[in-house]
């Protein structure tokens, strides 16, 4: 008894350090992988050479010169004087950036009036993006919006910091509250393409939903993510209710959620479902390390892992469909004793409780090879939203946040497709009536 006494009494000192780092790291916002102690064996960084070094890789030589300069040898040796004799002639490239200024153009709008029924009539050309005059005349460019959609959307980079770029690299003065306006204008264009990205959503066999916290106008709203492997759709709600996922994906969705384990998501009747299997395993992990001595949550892990194992075989043609289905029998039999068997542990219980109500889908991967193992799609889509929220902290106004989700969505489509945002923006903007262009209308295979 004084032994066990002595060990719950170092273990308490050690979780209370533990509770102490992590309430400090909290606050630690300046560096959140910052490291408290040497990583390794302080050996210099960088590759190893020998077997294990992977493939030599440099920058490729440039298919195309522009300019082409002779460095050529000095009169003598810089060291002795003497005369020097050419050896060879070695090249080198060098890829940089030219001097980029702003393309003016001004368009002289001819406006009139019909002589019969007395209607304003204006021209347009069609290069124009806005049918605007007078105060309302000097706007910014599809390349520059596009820049802008680019830098603030998906890298996170503040307005204000945007601002300062286009005027000192580019010789534009904007203003941060001009760059508002013209991402607002964006969107309302880009409006007809987002409705459409959400059909396809709708009509997706595979969905892989999660959601993060985001602020509108300082009340805490939720923008959820729905990924496909060519489809993005941001939507920022005002919770992370059933009725907040079904207003994108639609009540009645029946295709397949590879999603987390929060409960809304089941309520999906008519879909199938995919549990992510990385959320459950890490639930294992800290099992394992609150309760060493106990073997329940390896073995549950050790099926994750072998489940994962088939997956990679099969898709490797290194096994038969029905070898598939044998062994997807034999980890679902495996898996139903050890929630049958759970350790008298508060939270093995708890996790047991859940596994016992995932468990249809836990192992949906092995029955489809579309479903991923993981909601990895939907975790990667929300990256760039997070680091947009560390910077900005969310909206101010709805509008705002439709902005947010119209753009983000367009711009992480655009990359999953591989479509030039460029080609994508002039195309809308100076479309006279709003367009969604073709590569956004059926997803690419």
């Amino acid at each position: 008894m004084e032994r066990e006494r002595d060990r719950l009494k170092r273990r308490n000192e050690y979780l209370k350090q533990q509770l102490d780092a992590a309430r400090r790291a909290g606050f630690r916002q300046a560096a959140p992988f910052a490291k408290d102690r040497p990583q390794g064996r302080g050996r210099r960084p960088g590759r190893r050479p020998g077997a294990a070094y992977g493939c030599h890789a440099r920058r490729p030589i440039p298919s195309r010169v522009d300019e082409t300069y002779t460095a050529a040898l000095p009169a003598a040796c810089p060291g002795c004087g003497g005369a020097i004799q050419l050896t060879r002639v070695a090249p080198q490239y060098h890829d940089d950036l030219p001097v980029v200024r702003p393309i003016v153009r001004r368009f002289d709008v001819q406006v009139g009036h019909c002589v019969a029924c007395g209607r304003r009539v204006q021209g347009r050309h069609p290069l124009q993006t806005s049918d605007a005059l007078g105060a309302a005349g000097v706007q910014l460019g599809p390349s520059v919006v596009t820049l802008v959609m680019l830098l603030h959307k998906h890298a996170g980079m503040p307005l204000e910091k945007i601002a300062t770029l286009l005027r000192e690299r580019f010789g534009l003065t904007v203003t941060p509250g001009g760059l508002v306006h013209a991402l607002h204008r964006a969107a309302r264009v880009a409006a007809p393409t987002y409705a459409a990205l959400c059909e396809q959503i709708r009509g997706s066999p595979v969905v892989s939903p999660d959601e993060t916290g985001w602020r509108v106008g300082a009340r805490l709203h939720r923008l959820w993510a729905f990924a496909t492997p060519t489809t993005t759709v941001y939507a920022i709600r005002p919770g992370r209710a059933f009725d907040d996922a079904a207003a994108m994906l639609g009540a009645d969705f029946d295709g397949v959620l590879v999603r987390d384990g929060w409960a809304p998501y089941r309520q999906f009747t008519n879909a199938l479902h995919q549990s992510c299997l990385q959320h459950l395993a890490r639930r294992c992990r800290t099992l394992r390390v609150d309760h060493p001595r106990s073997p329940w949550a390896a073995h549950v892990q050790d099926v994750f892992t072998d489940a994962l194992a088939i997956r990679d075989r099969r898709n490797a043609r290194q096994i038969s469909a029905h070898g598939v289905a044998v062994a997807r029998g034999r980890l679902l039999a495996r898996l139903g004793r050890l929630i049958d068997t759970v350790p008298a542990l508060p939270a093995a219980t708890r996790f047991a409780a859940h596994l016992a109500i995932e468990f249809p889908a836990v192992l949906g991967f092995l029955w489809d090879a579309r479903v991923d193992a993981t909601n990895w799609r939907a975790e990667h889509a929300i990256r760039p939203a997070v680091v947009n929220r560390k910077i900005c902290g969310g909206n101010r106004t709805p509008r705002g946040a439709h902005t947010q989700e119209v753009l983000a969505s367009v711009v992480r489509t655009a990359r999953q497709r591989h479509v030039d945002l460029t080609s994508f923006l002039t195309t809308v903007l100076r479309a006279p009536r709003p367009t969604v262009p073709t590569a956004f209308r059926v997803p690419t295979q």
